[in-house]
Order: structure tokens, then C-alpha cells, then sequence
């Protein structure tokens, strides 16, 4: 087989449909679920794959999104989880920013990117510019109806976006948006105001068995849920960061690490195996747009050991969001007021217990 032939078969795969011959309905009993969609293929290229919906789901969740344009692949099961992820995130911030523009992009299950703005086009940019790299590829979701300007950069090629998840879109982003054949274009149920409603409940499928939680939701919303512990008390630009930072960890795959100020996002370390590992990754990242210096640093659980504080002080950071359980809390404390560190906990004034945040999807 030549060159030129082999590099037309791997690709190739990539567009090939997988059949399926999953059912049509998965009845569990008091819960029914009803397909929706015959997936190209499952996480990878081969594997049979659905997309299923909640009976009596309802509102902007993935049971009530219209493809307003399939593309020239339609949509893929990871295109789908990452729709979900976004759309989450983007409620989310919806609900806590209601006068904001959130603009949320997603790279394999994780936030990439993520921003407010007083409009529509500068939250984009804001988001987008944070990590050009992480954001190639990815899927953008947004709380606002999508005009020409946003839909114009949209569709530039060195973007690469894959889909468009939106409330709403203009006649005219809609005649924009069609030039780029390869690209999705998905309306949301509802505008992010609204409800989404299902039954709640988080499923993992395990060999033999299968994992069944409550959805999780982060009770910090402000300003007065969280509390202090270092002697450095944190201005309140720097606890609306801490806000801010602490949403969008809540959304990041664990070890999750998530620095930025308080409407965007400038890195993300995500999915790694140590905190320092995950901290370091943020950092990197964020060298690519905005850089760390002046932001605040949320970990989705306990420091372990100081040395996330040391790295966070060496790179500008000033304030760091994180929840109390270490036994070594008290070292911690004690290098981040060496250190000059605000040190903020995601607990009331008063109350004993903090709030983690770890996703595993």
C-alpha cells in the first residue's frame, strides 16, 4: 500500500458509521430511557455507540437540543459528553452571573476555556485567548443567542471548532456558520434561565455492575459562603475570583487545579494523578495566554503538602480557594502566611466542614 493510500485508509476510519443494534427503549423500571441518536462510533473508531434520552427529561439539558446543522460527520459521543459538561458549566455560571455573557469551551470532557464578558463577542474572545492550543478542536458553549461577530471567528480554520452550542442564533451567524460544512450547529432547549429538569442522578458503568450518585452542586455562590484562614485577609476582588475560579473547578476533571481572575480563566491542569503535577500544568498553560501573576488558585481538594503554595507564590498567584482535611493544614497555613498568601476555604464563617469538588468523568 503506498503512502498516499495509507494515509487515506486511517482517516478514513474516522468517517466511518459503526452499525448498532442497541434497542430503542432501556427500560430500568421506574426510569425509561428512549434513543435518540445512532452515534459514528463510540469513544473510539469501531465501537458501536447511542445516544439515549431521559423519558421525562426536560428544559436546556441534552433530551431537548435541535440540530439546526449536522455537518459533514454529524454529532459524535464525545461531541455529546462534551456538550454536557459545557452546558452545565454555563447554567451554572448563568445562575450566579445573570447579567454576564459566559462563554465555555471544551476539549474532551474538561473546560479549556472560560470567560465572562458584557457582551457576547468579548466573552468569546476572552475565553478563546486563555489557551488557543487546548481550545483547538473543542466544542463552544454559550448562555447567549450567537450573532455575525462571535459566529464570524467562530468559523475561522485555525480555530477548528467542532460544535455550536447556543440558546439562539441570528438569521444571519446562522448563514455565517454554514460556510464551514465540517461544523455542528446545536440549539439549546431553552434559554439557560430556565430549569433543566431529569431525575438528578449520575450513572458510571462499571464491569458487572453500575455506580449510581446524586448530581453534585456546589453550594459556593458568593462572597459569603466562603471564610478565611490565613492572616493575609483577601480583598474582595480576590474572593469573586475565588468564586469564580472554584465554579469552574467544580466542572474539571480531578486532580483539578484552576487559576484565573474573576471573569476568566487564565490555566487549568485537569485528570492528573498528583495536586503539585496538576498546579504546575495550570501554570504552564496559562503561559500561553494570560499568565499566572495576580490570580487566585483553586484546588478541588486539600493541599497535601505546602508545596502548591510555594509554586503559587514563586509565580505571582495570590490567593488560593481550597478545602480544609489535610493533617498537614496547619503547615500549609503557616508557609502561606510566610508566603504572604490568602488563604480562602470553601465553608460559612462558623461552620466546620468545607465542600470538595472532584469530578471523575
Amino acid at each position: 500500500m503506498t503512502k498516499d493510500k495509507a494515509e487515506a485508509s486511517a482517516r478514513k476510519q474516522y468517517s466511518t458509521k459503526v452499525k448498532e443494534e442497541f434497542p430503542e427503549l432501556l427500560d430500568f423500571g421506574t426510569q425509561k430511557f428512549l434513543k435518540r441518536l445512532s452515534m459514528r462510533y463510540g469513544e473510539n473508531p469501531g465501537t458501536p455507540a447511542a445516544f439515549y434520552i431521559e423519558e421525562k427529561a426536560g428544559g436546556p439539558n441534552m433530551a431537548t437540543f435541535q440540530i439546526l446543522q449536522e455537518g459533514s460527520k454529524g454529532l459524535s459521543y464525545i461531541n455529546v459528553g462534551d456538550m454536557d459538561l459545557g452546558q452545565r458549566l454555563a447554567a451554572r455560571l448563568t445562575a450566579l452571573y445573570p447579567d454576564r455573557r459566559a462563554a465555555v469551551l471544551i476539549k474532551h470532557e474538561m473546560p479549556s476555556g472560560v470567560a465572562l464578558g458584557d457582551t457576547p463577542l468579548e466573552a468569546f474572545v476572552r475565553a478563546w485567548d486563555a489557551d488557543p492550543l487546548s481550545n483547538y478542536g473543542g466544542v463552544a458553549v454559550f448562555n447567549f443567542a450567537v450573532e455575525s461577530a462571535v459566529a464570524n471567528l467562530l468559523v475561522e480554520s485555525p480555530r477548528n471548532i467542532e460544535v455550536v452550542y447556543a440558546p439562539d442564533y441570528d438569521p444571519e451567524a446562522l448563514i455565517v456558520l454554514a460556510a464551514r460544512k465540517s461544523l455542528r450547529v446545536v440549539k439549546m432547549g431553552g434559554p439557560l434561565t430556565e430549569p433543566a429538569v431529569d431525575n438528578g442522578l449520575e450513572f458510571k458503568r462499571v464491569a458487572g455492575g453500575l455506580l449510581v450518585q446524586r448530581r453534585f452542586q456546589s453550594k459556593i455562590a458568593g462572597p459569603g459562603d466562603v471564610d478565611t484562614v490565613s492572616r493575609r485577609k483577601p480583598s474582595l476582588e480576590e474572593v469573586r475570583s475565588a468564586v469564580f475560579v472554584w465554579t469552574v473547578a467544580a466542572f474539571t476533571r480531578s486532580n483539578a487545579v484552576v487559576i484565573g481572575s474573576a471573569d476568566k480563566i487564565h490555566g487549568i491542569g485537569s485528570g492528573q494523578r498528583s495536586r503539585i503535577d496538576a498546579a504546575e500544568d495550570a501554570i504552564r498553560f496559562s503561559r500561553r495566554g494570560y499568565g499566572p501573576e495576580g490570580c487566585v488558585l483553586a484546588s478541588d481538594a486539600f493541599m497535601p503538602f505546602p508545596d502548591v503554595v510555594e509554586l503559587a507564590a514563586k509565580n505571582g498567584i495570590t490567593a488560593v480557594i481550597y478545602p480544609l482535611g489535610s493533617v498537614r493544614d496547619a503547615d500549609v497555613i503557616a508557609r502561606a502566611d510566610e508566603l504572604g498568601l490568602a488563604m480562602i476555604v470553601t465553608r460559612k464563617p462558623g461552620e466546620v466542614d468545607c465542600e470538595r469538588c472532584f469530578l471523575h468523568r
